[in-house]
């Protein structure tokens, strides 16, 4: 299942390689914390820690015996630029398109009263 990639959003394009991410992303944790967390094995587990780390979405720190994972903010970054580029783009093009068809309310008329 050998699956190494640099690209952060392919990395993430897996399902399974996502809750693992998720699993990190509530705190620290080491493969066998998120082996029990979810229904795959820790070899599978470790695979995709693997391609997590080549596209630098999470970091590794020996504690003890155990390697604990944790979120990259820096590897997260690169994505959130790339969201808000398209946010910004989405919502420059509602403005636009609000201001073209933005029609004012007619200008109430003034009653004259009748008897």
């Amino acid at each position: 299942m050998r699956t190494s990639t640099l690209d952060p959003w392919q990395a993430l394009a897996d399902p399974t390689r996502r809750r693992v991410f998720g699993r990190i992303a509530d705190g620290p944790c080491s493969v066998t914390e998120i082996a029990r967390d979810l229904p795959v094995s820790r070899p599978a587990v470790s695979q995709h820690l693997r391609v997590l780390l080549d596209a630098r979405l999470v970091d590794v720190h020996p504690q003890g015996r155990m390697r604990v994972y944790e979120i990259r903010s820096d590897g997260l970054a690169q994505l959130r630029h790339e969201l808000d580029s398209y946010w910004r783009a989405a919502l420059s093009r509602f403005k636009d398109l609000a201001e073209r068809s933005y029609q004012p309310p007619a200008a109430a008329t003034e009653r004259t009263p009748t008897r």
